[in-house]
This record gives C-alpha cells, structure tokens and sequence, in this order.
C-alpha cells in the first residue's frame, strides 16, 4: 500500500537545527577575479561544510589547468581528471559539493530536435556529477518567452519527468547513487512562485525530481520591489499587507510540500535601493528585477550594508517542512568582481556569520502555518521591525 506523500509540519519549534552551512562559489568572488581553490579554502576555514558549484566556476577550474573552458562538459579523460581532482580537494578540506548548476532554457521546447539536444545537454553533466562525488543538479524555471516554448503543465512535467529518467538510467548503468534533477523558480521567469514550481515538480511525479527554493527570488516575487522606496509593496503599499500576503502563500506552501520534496535551499538577502537613483532598464530585454538580483544581494543579517527582507520568515517555512538538506547562500554583489585576496576570505566570514545569525533567528518565527496557533498580522509585522533593528545592531 503506498502512503499519501503529504505534508507533515515538524513541531514549532525545533529543540535544535543540524542543517549544514554551504556556499555557492560565485559568492565567495567571481570567477574572473579569483581562482576557485583559495575560494574554497577560504570557505573551510569559516566553517562552510557545503559548495554550490557554479558552472563559471568549474569552467575557469578548468582553464586554470590548461584545458578548454567552452567544453566544461565534454567527458574527456583529461576534463575528468580534473573533475576528480577538485572533488578531491573540497574534500580534503572537509566539504562537499552539494551540487552543481545552473541549468537554464531547458523546459517546454517545442521542436522535438530542439528539444531532443536540451535534454541531452543535460545528460552530459552526469559523468562529471560522479566525478565531483555529487548527486544534484538544477534548472532554473525557463525565461524564454519567444514562440518556440511553451509553459503548458503538462508538457514542462513531461520534460522534468523524462530527465528524472534519464539520471535514475544512469545511475542504474553505472551503480552509483541516484542522481537528482533540481527545479528552480526564477522570480523573472513565466513559473516564478513557489506554486507554481511546486506544482510542475509535483506533477512531474519522480523521486529524483525535486524542489530548489531560493529565499531572495521567493521574497523578490511575493515581498520586494526594488523601485519602491519602502522596499517591499511587491503587491500592496502597506508593510501590514505585504506581510500578510507573504505569510499566506508561505504558510500553503508549508502545508503542501513534504521536506523531502525540497532538494535545496539557498538563502540571501538584498540591498534596500534608492529608486532616484536605481531605474529599471530601459531595454525590454532585461528583466526588471535582473540588475538587482545580479549586483545587490547581501548575506544574511547584514542591514549596515541595506539588507532588509523578512529571510527569517522563509527560513522558517522551509525547515517547517522537516527539510533537513543545506542551507546554501546565493550571493550576487559588485564586491565580489572586485580583484584581492581579501575578497574571498571576507565574503566567507560575513557569509558564515550571516547564516548563523538566520538559523539562530528563526527559532523566534511563530509558527503563523499553524490554523490552530492563531498568529496575527501584528505579530508578524512586529517581528519583522524587531529583527530589522536587531540586525542594524549587529
């Protein structure tokens, strides 16, 4: 008889958090600026025990030993080698590689040649999956819109479902531990809500075939605007309201996905921008949420430099599920294309304290998922200003 996979919410809450940290590498410094093994030492040694392996970053790793950038997922021996080799030596500094990503413009392909190559752009990452000892990759929801896609449910499923084939055939053939297919919700992408990646992942119906949660891109859809001068009004003026709204969909969410379902989490905050100043693009091509996203995140708990949305509160609901997987940080700022050594070890320790100060925080989050523990608007609003002060006094 098989079960029911439903939702089961943990007690609230927890007596303890045992997530690891981790790092996507991207916010330890840029590729083109810093080399990828101080960045990784610099990591260990705050205290990271995860790495999010950036596809820039494997790609400049590769470029560091002679080897052709533009083929990062040709499986030569030689690319191989080297796969093993950084698998080796993120290992040997008491980390993982949790995963490597991203996977972009995949899903809802219309021609079938077309779509037939996507998907086995994909397949070629497996080899070196296993050579870096990791299981997961991920795709970001497709931001194509032209003719040649579509956003159709049952076509999207049908891709995500095909894929989760395609790694469980390879780790069938070769007996090594199930390769995961990841889905990601972009906040500028046509499936941008947690529903809605949800509901794809879902109906996609595989066990390797899972939910990636990205706390920025959930608060940039159901929280922020960065071309309000409050900050958030994403959907209505009023910090009552906007709170509101976030908790609601925050609270569907927790009572509809298993923690088992959510194959990872990355958290980051953003800076508070100046709307005299930050305009949205003008070109139409540019996605108006992009420039903030990619030049003005901030780690966690860092209001002294602008950060100001409610990460507790998505935090919260994610590990309200019993998700018991990393809690990674994706960070994107103009500090990290900035060349020094100092760069890497300072993003490392202000990462690391940032996602200390996150875990301590939530234990205070009420349970607002709860029917029956009645939380009010108030409460939640009030924690939000609470904790906006508590982290300008740190």
């Amino acid at each position: 008889m098989t079960t029911l996979p439903i939702a089961r919410p943990i007690a609230w809450p927890p007596a303890s958090i045992h997530n690891e940290l981790g790092t996507a590498t991207l916010s330890l410094g840029n590729a083109k600026e810093h080399r990828l093994e101080p960045r990784l030492r610099a990591a260990a040694k705050a205290g990271f025990r995860g790495i999010d392996l950036f596809d820039d970053c494997w790609a400049a790793y590769l470029e560091e030993h002679g080897l052709d950038g533009e083929r990062l997922w040709e499986a030569t021996p030689e690319n191989l080698q080297i796969a093993r080799k950084l698998g080796d030596l993120v290992k040997s500094l008491g980390m993982i590689i949790t995963c490597t990503q991203p996977l972009r413009k995949i899903e809802g392909i219309k021609d079938p040649a077309e779509r037939r190559a996507t998907l086995d752009s994909v397949a070629k990452r497996f080899p070196f999956m296993r050579a870096f000892d990791t299981d997961l990759v991920f795709m970001c929801a497709s931001i194509r819109n032209d003719s040649g896609v579509t956003s159709d449910l049952k076509t999207v499923a049908k891709d995500l479902a095909e894929l989760g084939d395609m790694a469980a055939a390879f780790s069938r053939a070769d007996g090594g531990r199930m390769l995961k297919i990841g889905y990601e919700g972009l906040s500028w992408a046509t499936r941008n809500t947690l529903h809605s990646s949800w509901e794809v992942v879902r109906a996609a119906k595989r066990v390797n075939v899972g939910l990636v949660v990205d706390a920025f891109n959930v608060l940039a859809v159901e929280w922020a605007d960065p071309y309000n001068p409050a900050g958030h009004g994403r959907v209505y003026s009023t910090v009552e309201e906007s709170i509101e709204i976030l908790c609601l969909s925050l609270a569907s969410f927790v009572n509809s996905v298993p923690g088992d379902r959510i194959f990872f989490f990355q958290c980051g905050d953003a800076e508070l921008m100046n709307p005299n100043t930050f305009r949205p693009p003008t070109d139409p091509g540019i996605p108006a949420l992009l420039p903030w996203s990619r030049a003005h995140r901030l780690y966690p708990f860092e209001a002294s430099k602008g950060g100001y949305m409610p990460t507790d509160l998505v935090t919260a609901a994610v590990l309200a599920t019993g998700y018991t997987g990393q809690i990674s940080l994706e960070v994107f700022n103009q500090f990290l294309n900035v060349p020094g050594e100092h760069v890497p070890t300072e993003a490392a320790k202000r990462g690391i304290v940032g996602l200390k100060k996150l875990v301590d925080s939530v234990k205070d989050v009420p349970a607002f998922w709860n029917a029956s523990q009645k939380v009010s608007v108030e409460d939640l609003v009030g924690l939000y200003m609470s904790q906006r002060r508590e982290r300008s006094r740190i």
